[in-house]
This record gives structure tokens, sequence and C-alpha cells, in this order.
């Protein structure tokens, strides 16, 4: 009995060292180390923060890209899903309405048109990027309520596409509250 009670309270003092000591050291060093040092990437317009990089906020305004749907209301405190299926009754009739509210901010766009992510929320909640196709479908709507060509819309689209790590990790993506910052300096 002996020579199986002394290992096994080894390795659970080894655990608990290990996974609540070295382990969240680690983690909290490479926090330190990243951008914003673990607090997140603060946007800031004139000195005053107005959002974060990696977190969506909500944009209704027709003048504005609209971002990812969220299950939480992108509230960072309660990242999370819907956790309902794709044949949830509740579910489709929440996609439903996005779809139907794009339609009518978004003329000239049918239905099978509009890029996935515009109608569904993702996993967190709280994604802060939509895929190039997702701004480019807003494009008209956002030209025809500011008054500006829809080439200078699509150019800061361009503008704001970014690549896959090393052009194989992930797709390309678009932040969309740094394309809206941007948006707003756009004449």
């Amino acid at each position: 009995m002996k020579q199986h009670i002394l290992p096994a309270i080894r390795l659970t003092a080894i655990c608990i060292i290990f996974f609540c000591v070295v382990y969240p050291a680690f983690i909290w060093l490479v926090a330190l180390a990243s951008p914003g040092h673990g607090d997140g990437e603060r946007v800031s317009v004139e000195n005053r923060v107005v959002g974060y990089a990696k977190i969506g906020q909500s944009f209704t305004e027709d003048k504005y890209f609209w971002g990812r749907p969220s299950a939480v209301g992108y509230n960072a405190a309660a990242s999370g899903g819907s956790n309902k299926g794709p044949s949830n009754p509740d579910y489709l009739k929440d996609v439903q309405s996005r779809i139907d509210s794009f339609l009518l901010h978004n003329p000239g766009v049918k239905t099978g048109q509009i890029p996935s992510e515009l109608v569904t929320a993702s996993g967190s909640g709280q994604d802060p990027d939509l895929s190039p196709a997702g701004a480019y479908i807003q494009a008209a709507r956002i030209a025809k309520a500011r008054g500006i060509s829809q080439d200078k819309i699509n150019a800061l689209i361009d503008r704001h596409i970014d690549k896959p790590l090393l052009s194989l990790m992930g797709p390309e993506k678009v932040n969309v509250l740094l394309l809206n910052i941007d948006l707003d300096k756009l004449k």
C-alpha cells in the first residue's frame, strides 16, 4: 500500500506546484510581453479609448460597417456562445431576423449573397473581425449613407485586409473597429 500512496502524493504535489504556480507564472510573463501587456490592445482616437482591437463592438448605424452578431451582447465579461444548435427553432428565428434586418438596410443584396458571419454569432460572442466579403457587401449602404463613392469605401477595405500569418495560417480578415475609425476620417 505504501508503494502506491507515496508516489501518488508526490505526483499530486508536483501537479499542484506546476499547474498552480509554474504554468500561471509562465502565462503571466507571456501576457506582459504581448501588446497591451495583458490588458488588451486599447484603441484610442484623439486620446480617448474607443474600444479594444480584439473585442467586437456593436455598430448599428447605416454609416458604419456592422460586425459579427454577438450572443452575449458584446459583453467582454460574459464571453460565450448561445449553445443553440443549427436546428434550434429560437436560433433559426434569430438568424432569420438578422437576415431580414440586413436585407432591409442593404436593399441591393440577395439572401444568398450574405456572408454567414453577418447573421451568425461567433463561439466567443466577441469576434472583432469580418471576412473581406463581409465588409465589401456593406460598401454600397455605407457609401450611400455617407455620400461617398463606393470605390473609396472599397479602397478603404482593401487597405484594412489582414493577410494570414505567413500566408498560410487562417483566413483574410478585416477588423471592424479599426475600419470604422478610418471610415470616420474619410472625406
